[in-house]
């Protein structure tokens, strides 16, 4: 009992630090790059409504939210201040389907299949970065059932989630002259993208902080149903045919695909810190899991760089900076900790960000 107790204490201490280091992370990253586009909406059209404080309170209520429908309604709420429309198409399985919108007359976007071979949704979700098209570029009967906006402008933002696009926001002018912000639309994507991560680390921890005393209580009841509680879990879609009496609007799933089944489930793989004693074990687990972390920033706020950078073999050029701002952050934690005979950073950098291709990292990386 007392060693489950101490395990349960070890597994406690590294999601609190994760979350934590995260969080903060987060909430200086997103300061910063409010700070930084406050001259350039100063010159903006509207720009009264997009001021810098005024964009940290949407981000404020952004993160305010603790399930992802919460989320997702802020984040289609405050997109009103920065353009005329605005909706929300989740992205599953190579289809784009409406889930919500702002502001249209015909509000009954929910379900409408969003043509995804449309030039301007098929570069986004191809690129992964934000378009600014002409109407003329997006589903013809999308304009067509909902009506065109007064200005031949259109914004389509890639929310993604574990590096895949889980949803297209997409925002117009409607019949304001000039009333979109794109800057201001694009930081509160980014921004929403990343507290949808947090949600998900923070449900990751409610999980596995309950592992260990899930066996020391009675087995719950075993539904044959999905849950709707956590539409996150695992990052895996959930197909239902009609949701529960008791859920009034259904949550949209938004998760990557998840991988083809082996033919044979893979045996279990081998402790790396078996050997280690419980102490040396607890570090190196968190070397590693803060390492990652470190990776998932990198990527969630240069997701264009990435994606540049793995196509031109160049991604430590393009990203040397960051890289190394991280890498410091790393060693001043574990360098001198049981951890540094292991590099967590640099493994994980060529894992995560390189995806197992050290050659993508390109000439100028060095170990």
């Amino acid at each position: 009992m007392a060693e489950k107790s101490g395990i349960r204490k070890i597994i406690s201490s590294v999601l609190e630090e994760v979350l934590e280091a995260h969080m903060l992370s987060l909430r200086e990253e997103l300061t910063a790059r409010v700070l930084e586009l406050q001259p350039q909406m100063a010159g903006s059209p509207g720009s009264t409504a997009s001021s810098a404080d005024d964009l940290l309170k949407v981000v404020s209520l952004i993160h305010a939210g603790t399930t992802q429908k919460e989320i997702l309604r802020a984040l289609l709420e405050g997109t009103t201040r920065y353009c005329g429309r605005a909706a929300l198409f989740v992205v599953r399985g190579g289809a784009a389907t409406g889930w919500q919108g702002r502001a249209f007359e015909k509000d009954n976007l929910k379900d409408f299949p969003l043509d995804v071979r449309a030039p301007a949704p098929a570069r986004v979700l191809e690129t992964k970065v934000s378009a600014r098209s002409p109407i003329s570029e997006m589903d013809s009967r999308f304009i067509s059932q909902f009506g065109a906006p007064s200005e031949d402008q259109v914004l389509l933002f890639p929310l993604l989630l574990k590096d895949k696009i889980a949803a297209l926001v997409y925002a117009d002018g409607g019949d304001g002259a000039g009333k979109m912000d794109a800057a201001a639309l694009e930081l509160l994507v980014a921004a929403t993208s990343a507290w949808l991560e947090v949600a998900s680390l923070r449900k990751q921890a409610a999980k596995e902080g309950s592992a260990e005393s899930s066996s020391e209580a009675p087995p719950a009841p075993v539904h044959s149903g999905p849950s709707y509680s956590d539409p996150f879990a695992g990052h895996a879609p959930r197909h239902v045919a009609s949701p529960p009496p008791e859920v009034a609007e259904p949550v949209p799933v938004m998760a990557a695909p998840a991988p083809a089944p082996a033919a044979a489930a893979p045996a279990p793989a081998r402790d790396e810190f078996a050997d280690m004693s419980v102490q040396d074990a607890e570090v190196h687990r968190k070397a590693q899991r803060f390492a990652r972390l470190l990776m998932d920033e990198i990527k969630l706020y240069n997701q264009a760089k990435v994606a540049e950078g793995r196509k031109n073999k160049d991604l430590y050029d393009r990203l040397k900076d960051d890289i190394e701002k991280s890498r410091a952050t790393y060693v001043k934690r574990y360098g001198h900790t049981a951890a540094a005979s292991k590099d967590y950073f640099v493994s994980e950098m060529i894992r995560s960000l390189a995806e197992d291709d050290v050659t993508i990292l390109g000439p100028s990386f060095r170990r």
